[in-house]
């Protein structure tokens, strides 16, 4: 083969591979950086009193992403013998196997190696917490095998961004984070257990657990008194804060598109859940405008 015709097909295969992984961190679909970043915004707003250090705000944006990703891989690597029998799932890269085990592992660890270097931008107490956050990411795909509450687990992780984000602004984590912590990793818990009643019936086929399972007939009880609680817990923020008018605004807005979720899952119809999970993006938005417009003298 001459060297002018390889070269197309050289391009085509890193072209493919590129694809591939693109697809596998869910690039795609940035629906899972917006709601992970929702909350990041939150505390750094909080805690930089509105006025976020621009390096602290930088590292976190660009960690979020990367985070996110890593989390996606890994996660397709430890359902690697689940998502084939997945509807929802079944057309990911490694069921499909376009992309072996072993390059996800590859790609999961330049992801966190990559994030990880934009932590050590920032202070010790941040670079330490990080390492806690890591494994929260690297051990949640595989909750769903022990506990019949990986929902919760991932909150545990995706909340584990507001300590942080304290601790790169401030040096310390005050009881309003930990408030503010507990409020994300409930709302992770709802927006979670939607999307996991979604593949309800595929996942108690193949014995997957989730909180949709476990909360059975109960589910939209269940989640209603978690978004009341969410409320509860952002209006006990906004308090100790001395926040503003348009903070609680925002969480008027955020309250009225909690019942339209509610609306969403009356029937517990598959799109209808899906719909309901994607609309946790607007909640997020409408939490982080009170906020930014709180600080606006």
């Amino acid at each position: 083969m001459q060297p002018q015709t390889l070269k197309p097909i050289i391009w085509q295969s890193i072209a493919d591979r590129a694809t591939q992984y693109w697809l596998l961190a869910r690039f795609d679909k940035p629906i899972g950086i917006l709601i992970l970043l929702w909350p990041t915004l939150w505390a750094l707003w909080l805690a930089g009193a509105g006025k976020p250090d621009g390096l602290v705000l930088g590292v976190f944006c660009m960690g979020v992403v990367l985070m996110r990703a890593a989390g996606c891989v890994i996660n397709d690597y430890a359902d690697r013998d689940f998502d084939a029998h997945v509807e929802r799932t079944q057309l990911r890269p490694i069921a499909t196997g376009k992309v072996a085990p072993k390059e996800a592992l590859v790609l999961f660890a330049v992801l966190s190696l990559l994030a990880f270097g934009l932590v050590l931008l920032l202070n010790s107490y941040t670079i330490v917490l990080s390492i806690g956050g890591a494994f929260l990411a690297a051990s949640y795909p595989f909750m769903k095998r022990y506990t019949q509450l990986p929902q919760a687990y991932l909150g545990v992780s995706f909340g584990w961004a507001v300590p942080m984000a304290f601790a790169a602004q401030t040096d310390h984590i005050p009881l309003v984070a930990w408030l503010l912590y507990l409020s994300v990793v409930l709302w992770a818990l709802v927006y979670d257990t939607m999307y996991a009643m979604v593949d309800k019936e595929d996942d108690l086929k193949i014995g997957i657990k989730s909180t949709a399972i476990l909360f059975g007939r109960h589910d939209k009880f269940i989640i209603g008194i978690l978004q009341l609680t969410i409320m509860a817990l952002l209006v006990s923020v906004g308090l100790l804060q001395g926040l503003n008018g348009p903070y609680y605004i925002g969480l008027i807005c955020a309250a009225g598109l909690f019942i339209y979720q509610q609306t969403l899952i009356a029937e517990r119809n598959k799109q209808s859940c899906f719909k309901a999970f994607l609309n946790n993006n607007w909640f997020g938005l409408s939490v982080y405008l009170g906020l930014l417009l709180s600080f606006v003298n």
